[in-house]
């Protein structure tokens, strides 16, 4: 199995829908139809980059942004998301992707790559412990959704 990482195309989408599909399943989220998810990739965001991994067909993706941490400081990426379907796992495609991405970070001359990964998942937390990443104990993810989100934006 020859393994390619490579910018998303559009032409891609059709096969990124359902991985992202399967990732929503994998963690147990709702997930819309992949009409809606195809329209979501055509219209992404500024800034939103997506590689894929791509074997006999596209087997896994990373999706990932710049971010500016402050004055002074450098550039990094925040990974969002980093998925490999099941049947593929254990086959290099997330290590490539993440070499992928700090490729692309290095080249630009940004210094850090950071993400979030899930607790609970000690075969995961070993990937990336494998990968040289440092854990950041100290940092507490937070988020705003739903009615939250619109409370604090209708704040005066």
């Amino acid at each position: 199995m020859k393994l390619v990482v490579r910018p998303r195309t559009p032409a891609d989408d059709p096969a990124l829908a359902r991985l992202l599909i399967e990732m929503q399943g994998y963690y147990r989220v709702y997930c819309p139809p992949s009409e809606t998810i195809l329209a979501d990739l055509a219209g992404l965001p500024a800034g939103v980059e997506i590689l894929v991994a791509e074997a006999d067909a596209v087997i896994g993706f990373a999706m990932f942004s710049a971010i500016y941490p402050g004055p002074g400081l450098t550039a990094g990426f925040f990974l969002k998301e980093i998925f490999v379907t099941e049947i593929a796992r254990a086959s290099g495609a997330g290590t490539s992707l993440m070499t992928s991405v700090a490729r692309i970070a290095v080249q630009r001359g940004f210094k850090r790559v950071d993400w979030t990964a899930d607790r609970y998942k000690p075969r995961l937390l070993a990937f990336y412990d494998r990968l040289g990443a440092i854990r950041q104990e100290d940092k507490v993810y937070f988020r705003l959704i739903g009615d939250a989100l619109v409370e604090l934006a209708n704040r005066s």
